[in-house]
């Protein structure tokens, strides 16, 4: 505290909290100018520097832990990486030194009380068994739209290709199974990624996956729980960070044709390949 300019003497100091009572070690923020005594009443009531932790929606585990271990204020290793799932996306409060698998735990926890909450009050008739099957359903939904208004619709299209028997044919989930997990593709899916084996890739496999794609906020579970009832079975992106919705093939392919066509403008002309669709 000397070399910061706290205090002016450290022997005067020790003196003073000898007589004082016991400190709390942590790490604090002083004001300009406090005085010894107002110092020891902070280090007296253990007013240590509250730190944030932001874990953003969509993420998933593995990219979650690599965000702690980016963290110098934390502590310790995390051994494991935790399922997909099971962390719940939230800004989380704590102090100089804490440990990471701490922090993870009260991750998870709040997971667990949010998904239990939601599970109690969630909408009739919905396709799901489990709450794990809706968590499900979430993540998928999370990484299927970024606009708030639009995840119960989108939860809404699912819900309906689950009830015909559709497969849900969402792109997420084949990123999520050629990258196993570990976050972003880096390039553009193509038909042949369509095709690739595995019971996450909902062009390959029908009804739900195996478990979460990544660690859905709040609101998609929500959306998830409460899905929008209407007939939509499609939607492609819009073009502006939406989506444009479309009850028959025939009107999706022509909501397709121009989502290219803006493609194929922005790009100055050249073809798109064979960019995915929902």
């Amino acid at each position: 505290m000397e070399d910061a300019g706290v205090v002016e003497s450290p022997i005067l100091f020790l003196f003073a909290a000898k007589l004082q009572g016991p400190l709390k070690a942590g790490e604090y923020a002083f004001p300009a100018g406090i005085s010894v005594d107002g110092v020891l009443e902070m280090l007296r009531q253990g007013k240590t520097v509250v730190r944030r932790f932001t874990v953003p929606e969509g993420l998933t585990a593995a990219q979650v832990v690599a965000l702690l271990d980016a963290e110098p204020a934390l502590s310790g290793e995390l051994k494991t990486v935790p399922k997909d799932g099971t962390v719940l996306p939230e800004t989380y409060h704590y102090s100089y030194g804490d440990s990471r698998s701490a922090l993870i735990e009260r991750m998870q926890h709040a997971m667990t009380q949010a998904l239990s909450e939601a599970w109690k009050n969630r909408g009739p008739d919905l396709p799901y068994e489990t709450p794990q099957q809706a968590l499900t359903m979430a993540s998928i939904v999370e990484k299927e739209t970024g606009v708030a208004a639009e995840r119960a619709k989108v939860a809404g299209v699912f819900v309906n290709r689950l009830e015909t028997g559709m497969k849900l044919q969402s792109d997420p989930t084949v990123i999520y199974a050629l990258t196993d997990g570990s976050g972003e593709l880096g390039r553009a899916l193509t038909r042949n990624d369509w095709k690739f084996e595995s019971p996450y890739n909902t062009y390959v496999a029908a009804g739900l996956p195996p478990g979460p794609i990544a660690n859905p906020g709040r609101a998609s579970i929500q959306a998830a729980l409460h899905p929008e009832k209407h007939d939509f079975l499609y939607f492609v992106a819009d073009g502006g960070g939406g989506h444009v919705f479309a009850k028959t093939l025939p009107d999706h392919n022509r909501n397709v044709a121009k989502w290219r066509e803006v493609q194929r403008r922005q790009s100055g002309g050249a073809g798109n390949g064979d960019t995915p669709q929902e």
